[in-house]
């Protein structure tokens, strides 16, 4: 049979750049199998596909070209915003059952959605000198920004690499390398951050490599965004707890993505990930 796959690009600059995934509706009668086979026909990085739920409001399973996942920030915001704009949900609070929990998603009267993520688990430290080979910075260079390297998940588990201001264009990913470190230590990808100068209305700018799963590096990552606020509201409370984040400028796709975390007594209680959507298209893909 033919399907019909809307194609959206999430966290937007004013209606441009973002980072595109496709989102599949009535997802119910697709095996595993043919999500794959449908992900794959699309090629992006990341495919949601909706389906009915007796407890939450919608289940959504997300797909890349190679294999399931968790869940993505990213395909989120495709999912709900389009059914926003395409009028089937209305501003609110919604519930969507994903691999890593039970997660709330609000739509906002003007059309922002954010995303509730998983409370951070903190999973691994690793040595500067342990990622300097894999990133291809020098150990030092690494050191220099007195910010420790962590794996951390609040849905996905990425590396979060601090480097110095300037560095983060100059990055050339092995994607080998990473991938190998990635598998060798059951994570997704490595989320690479620099601080953005005091003026800036940005917190951070961002690159995310992900190899392991197809990706190379990709211009928008809710879940790795997350983790990062999670990760700076440990290590840098200067920075309060509302962040914005810049991605994909190496990709000459610019994205911003939002971000808060609610704490108490350095206790994390609350993730929230945020931004803008905008339809693309859709492509028909036989199953």
């Amino acid at each position: 049979m033919d399907i019909e796959v809307a194609l959206v690009s999430a966290f937007t600059v004013n209606g441009k750049g973002g980072n595109p995934a496709a989102v599949v509706f009535n997802a119910d009668r697709f095996t595993d199998a043919q999500k794959l086979k449908i992900a794959q026909a699309v090629g992006y990085s990341e495919t949601a596909f909706v389906a009915s739920d007796n407890e939450a409001d919608f289940e959504v399973s997300f797909f890349t070209t190679t294999a399931e996942v968790d869940f993505c920030g990213h395909a989120t915001l495709a999912t709900f915003s389009t059914m926003f704009q395409e009028g089937m949900l209305t501003a609110g609070t919604y519930v969507q059952r994903t691999k890593a929990g039970m997660l709330s998603v609000s739509i906002e009267p003007n059309g922002k959605v954010v995303m509730d993520q998983q409370l951070p688990e903190k999973i691994a430290g690793f040595s500067y000198q342990e990622i300097a080979h894999v990133i291809g910075i020098e150990s030092d260079i690494l050191e220099s920004t007195n910010l420790p390297i962590e794996a951390i998940s609040t849905g996905l588990a990425d590396v979060i690499i601090a480097v110095p201001h300037g560095y983060l264009d100059a990055i050339e990913p092995n994607d080998e390398r990473i991938a190998d470190f990635c598998k060798q230590h059951n994570l997704v990808g490595f989320h690479v951050f620099e601080l953005c100068e005091v003026q800036s209305k940005h917190t951070a700018s961002c690159r995310n490599f992900a190899p392991l799963f197809g990706i190379s590096e990709e211009s928008a990552t809710g879940s790795s965004c997350g983790a990062l606020a999670c990760y700076l509201t440990e290590h840098l409370t200067e920075l309060g707890s509302e962040y914005v984040f810049e991605q994909g400028r190496a990709m000459n796709c610019h994205s911003i993505i939002t971000a808060s975390v609610e704490s108490n007594n350095s206790i994390i209680n609350s993730v929230k990930v945020g931004g803008f959507a905008n339809s693309i298209g859709s492509v028909i893909v036989a199953v």
